[in-house]
């Protein structure tokens, strides 16, 4: 029998993983007589630094190692399986974001299915789940428990086979589920191959040869924040909670995407599992942390429902301090021995319950109507209220989140309504308490104008959110100035954020334009900023000045207009100022634009901030053009002569600047790319070129110099100048 203190000792999730078993590499890559033996002891040793650093960061929140020192072991690792592909192995920490979107989920059939619980709705619910339990068995005596958090995300369950992980896939009905595997192996909190646990102990369990292990996908508030700031940049509409966005994310189908939320998963249980044997709950509970996986540390073995009932009501009150949801707690029967003999009623185990705690929800009255402007030009309703305590929390504001959403629940300035926390997080409005309206309600209405800075308020066609349209605006104005800024824009090194927020609380710039008449000596007496960094900021903003026409357009941040966009306004319009003039019928001929972002350019170009920034910026001497290609060169998208082909930029150009280059590849029909893989059809080196030039040597890619792309521009008909 597992002891008690063994119990507690592992359930603390104290140990820590052993450096000899967080990875293996595949027997075939061991043998392989083209991979130095050093190469792979290498390489066996990287997979266990990183995974121990993965372990140690994301499961344990104890990290040991810098990002930069990870960062340097990825990119080793990386470079040698590159190098050496015989020695890449599923379970390889490079292999967690790889995959090729997928045109659907499909269908997986779990060995056990996962079921759902039944729920208790008080605690008079919870006694008489116990007495039941008592009556099935026969017996009087006290049922020992185990009680865990109810988490609200996404159910789960991965399968190991000689502990790698083969599959992953979401509870669906219970029976059969979707595949979502490449997604679930982004989740750093999952283990790619399971390992032992350091501490020696008669008790530690042996990895079983296959298992199947259950648990849940959540989100952080502060991740889920993000992602809706994200998303609202974008123009997509954000999520409503925590859940749902946990949920929308394992349900991707490109992993890139999944892989960029910061999701996470606790383990609670098992399903099928062949090899060992367990006799408790509590004892799979310590298991699973022995073996890597996340185990939420906040359980507790109940030696009755009356212990079980304090565990409970502690954490009602207590949930509010977590950072992340949950909506009740789960009461399972310890023994697994009891748990067969009770067995299953319907779809439900009759050996668990959920606990669901009750929304906290109050009435109070609205006062007043504001519009936020949040960081990314998006206005925002919120509700000014009576203070009124809801969960611990004393509420004076709840969102409203858009104008249609007012007009669904018809909120109106001076009702009664009903609050709550929504996810725990954000307090809103449930309903309006009709019977108490008076007749002297006033209905909200969404301004036409920015109430920060005045620009035009636009909500394009199919979007919820209404946005400002103004470039200088002082609540968004970061956001526009960092995004100026950014490497896909004018590509300004030295100014991130802790650059820009000095600038703007000193009163240095107040629109993007502004970066251009810095000098150094306002730089130098800014914290952190001496006189050669101030010297290479001053150096980075005037380089930028060089930067395309396609990359300006870019910069200026217009609703709707991304990367290929601006390149597509570049090449049909040659100039900003015949794009700032163009009619929003000429916009909307253009491909790929359309009458929605033909209708946002208008608007953003007729705004009197746009032209004092542009004016602003060609005094700077930022004026590009571009030279349209002549018709009758030939030279098209359709029939170009890089028509359909991907094409790499690696070293340096001495007749045009990188920028340039992949313009006209653009132009003639081909697709740019920053990275050389198995789909690059082309690679032009340069001077000094560098490891995408040794990859496409490996990959057996077509490579040419910059004389070789030249002769193909002027086969072409296209005339290069000096």
């Amino acid at each position: 029998m597992v002891t008690r203190e063994y119990l507690t000792h592992t359930l603390a999730l104290t140990s820590e993983p052993s450096t000899d078993n967080m990875s293996t590499v595949s027997e075939p890559t061991l043998f392989d007589e083209n991979v130095p033996p050093q190469i792979v002891a290498e390489v066996e040793d990287l997979r266990r630094r990183i995974n121990r650093a993965n372990y140690l960061y994301y499961v344990k929140d104890q990290p040991e190692i810098s990002d930069a020192e990870y960062d340097r072991l990825m990119r080793r690792l990386q470079e040698l399986e590159e190098k050496y592909p015989s020695l890449v192995t599923p379970d390889s920490p490079t292999q967690r974001v790889g995959a090729t979107p997928q045109t659907e989920l499909a269908e997986y059939r779990h060995v056990v299915p996962m079921l759902s619980l039944q729920n208790a709705l008080g605690e008079e619910e919870l006694r008489a789940f116990d007495e039941r339990l008592k009556r099935f068995l026969g017996r009087s005596d006290d049922i020992e428990y185990v009680c865990e958090l109810k988490f609200d995300g996404l159910a789960v369950s991965l399968t190991y086979i000689e502990g790698i992980l083969t599959a992953g896939a979401t509870r669906g009905d219970g029976y059969t589920g979707e595949n979502v595997t490449e997604n679930l192996r982004t989740i750093k909190t999952i283990p790619l191959n399971l390992h032992h646990s350091k501490r020696e102990h008669p008790d530690v369990k042996p990895i079983p040869r296959m298992i199947e292990v259950r648990g849940e996908v959540i989100l952080f508030h502060d991740e889920f924040r993000r992602i809706n700031e994200e998303r609202e940049t974008s123009g997509e509409p954000t999520f409503a909670n925590p859940r749902n966005a946990a949920a929308g994310s394992v349900r991707q189908l490109d992993p890139r995407v999944t892989a960029r939320r910061k999701l996470t998963m606790f383990c609670y249980g098992i399903g099928a599992c062949e090899g060992i044997e367990f006799e408790t709950q509590y004892e799979i509970l310590c298991a699973l942390g022995d073996w890597g996986f996340k185990v939420n540390p906040n359980i507790k073995l109940c030696a009755n429902i009356n212990e079980a009932a304090e565990f409970i009501a502690t954490w009602q009150t207590k949930k509010e301090e977590l950072p992340y949801d949950i909506d009740g707690v789960v009461v399972k029967v310890n023994s697994l021995e009891l748990q067969n003999r009770l067995g299953f009623v319907a779809r439900s185990p009759r050996w668990a319950v959920a606990y669901k705690y009750p929304p906290q929800q109050v009435t109070t009255r609205v006062r007043d109507i504001r519009v936020q402007v949040g960081r990314t030009g998006a206005l925002t309703p919120v509700a000014d209220l009576e203070p009124v305590e809801v969960g611990g929390v004393t509420v004076s504001r709840a969102t409203l989140h858009n104008e249609d959403e007012i007009r669904r629940k018809d909120v109106r300035i001076g009702d009664t309504v009903v609050v709550q926390r929504a996810g725990e997080v954000i307090p809103e409005i449930v309903e309006v308490v009709k019977e108490k309206r008076t007749g002297s309600e006033v209905e909200f209405v969404m301004p036409s104008k920015c109430p920060v800075c005045g620009a035009d308020v636009m909500r394009a066609p199919g979007e919820a959110v209404a946005r400002c349209m103004g470039i200088a605006c002082p609540a968004q104005i970061k956001e526009h100035i960092l995004h100026f800024a950014s490497r896909t824009a004018m590509d300004i090194e030295h100014v991130g954020p802790a650059l820009v927020d000095q600038l703007i609380e000193k009163g240095l710039i107040h629109d993007p334009a502004d970066l251009y008449y810095l000098r150094k000596d306002q730089l130098i007496h800014l914290e952190r900023m001496a006189e050669k960094s101030a010297q290479n900021v001053i150096d980075a903003i005037q380089r930028s000045k060089s930067a395309s026409l396609a990359r300006l357009i870019y910069a200026l941040g217009i609703r709707h207009v991304g990367e290929r966009t601006a390149a597509i306004l570049a090449e049909n319009f040659g100039s900003i100022d015949r794009l700032r003039n163009a009619t929003e019928e000429e916009l909307a001929e253009v491909p790929d634009v359309g009458p929605v972002v033909a209708k946002s350019i208008v608007t953003f170009f007729r705004q009197d901030e746009t032209a004092e920034v542009l004016r602003k910026l060609k005094k700077a001497g930022i004026d590009p053009f571009v030279s349209p290609i002549s018709k009758d060169s030939g030279a098209t998208r359709e029939s170009g002569v890089f028509s359909g082909k991907t094409v790499v930029f690696t070293g340096g150009l001495s007749s045009m600047t990188r920028d340039e280059a992949e313009e006209i590849v653009r132009n003639l029909g081909g697709k740019p790319s920053s990275s050389v893989s198995k789909n690059t059809d082309l690679v032009v080196a340069g001077e000094k070129a560098g490891s995408k030039l040794d990859k496409a040597l490996s990959l057996g890619v077509n490579v040419i110099s910059e004389d070789e792309f030249l002769e193909m521009l002027r086969e072409s008909g296209m005339s290069i100048g000096d």
